[in-house]
């Protein structure tokens, strides 16, 4: 297996422990030095980071899961289009739980470096989330 595989199979391993709410696994995925890059907010750093935020956003979402749309991979950078879907279960960026099915998209990109995620930039679709919650009812 090559170096474009290899990382491959480990965002595809990542994604599905995001899948099953194993946090645990996937933050063995990053490097303890990690840089998030998300569209529109500051850049932050570490596991423990990403963690609070996987587990705010499972809060919103506990049945929250990621299906992978496409795959594009070079070197150490692997790129991914992910649709996510889940039921508006608890409260979001101050949006009460509304029960609603949401589905949005994410474009994903990652460097791995020595089997690990060393920095991630994230850019999804806040608006479609935003509209889906926000809907009358």
């Amino acid at each position: 297996m090559n170096t474009s595989d290899s990382n491959v199979a480990l965002l595809r391993s990542a994604i599905e422990a995001f899948n099953e709410g194993d946090f645990d696994t996937c933050v063995a995925y990053l490097s303890p030095d990690v840089v998030m890059n998300m569209a529109g907010l500051e850049t932050r750093r570490g596991p423990d980071v990403w963690r609070e935020g996987a587990e705010y956003i499972r809060c919103g979402f506990p049945d929250l899961r990621a299906r992978i749309d496409d795959v594009v991979a070079e070197g150490d950078q692997v790129a991914l289009r992910l649709t996510f879907r889940g039921t508006h279960q608890g409260e979001f960026l101050g949006i009460p739980a509304t029960g609603r099915t949401i589905e949005y998209v994410s474009h994903e990109f990652y460097r791995i470096v020595d089997g690990v995620v060393t920095e991630e930039w994230i850019c999804s679709d806040m608006a479609t989330l935003h509209s889906q919650l926000n809907q009358p009812a």
